[in-house]
């Protein structure tokens, strides 16, 4: 990622992926705590996802949205939608995500359908293949968003004009 930019320069838009309440038995009984999977995005190519962990729920996502803001990536996009078809990969999960004609809408499930809202992806058709866990889900959705790449970076990449890249 050449194109360096600072989360605290765009305007945020925040959302809630996921809240679990986990709990952890010791000697004195249970001792119960909150992982929220928090996104940020901007809705024109930056998203971030990030996981917090706390005692009490605002607390978790606060620390979600620091983790967030700190793990965001610039996404690749062919006007409302995505430039090629990529599979992300993370853990169990697999997440195939295809570029769809305008018009089409985002076709995913709500945990994929919250980081491509965020990342500005308006068409798009999604689909969870293996694990159905929030948090590989999640990963797995950022891992094959980060992948993309338009024909002008892989030309550039190659040291060949977009034209010829078509052949």
């Amino acid at each position: 990622m050449a194109n360096k930019f600072n989360p605290a320069e765009l305007e945020l838009t925040e959302s809630m992926v996921a809240l679990n309440r986990v709990s952890k038995t010791v000697k004195g009984g249970r001792i119960a705590r909150f992982a929220a999977i928090m996104a940020v995005g901007d809705g024109n190519g930056h998203v971030g996802v990030g996981l917090g962990k706390a005692a009490e729920v605002p607390e978790a996502i606060r620390k979600g949205l620091e983790d967030a803001k700190k793990n965001m990536i610039t996404v690749s996009l062919k006007g409302t939608t995505i430039p090629h078809e990529v599979i992300g990969e993370f853990g169990a999960g697999k997440v195939l995500l295809k570029p769809a004609a305008p018009g089409t809408g985002i076709i995913a499930g709500g945990k994929v359908r919250a980081i491509l809202e965020l990342a500005g992806i308006k068409n798009i058709r999604a689909k969870c293949l293996r694990s159905n866990n929030p948090t590989n889900v999640v990963k797995a959705t950022m891992a094959g968003l980060a992948e993309l790449r338009t024909a002008e970076e892989v030309a550039k990449v190659r040291d060949i004009d977009v034209a010829s890249l078509k052949n």
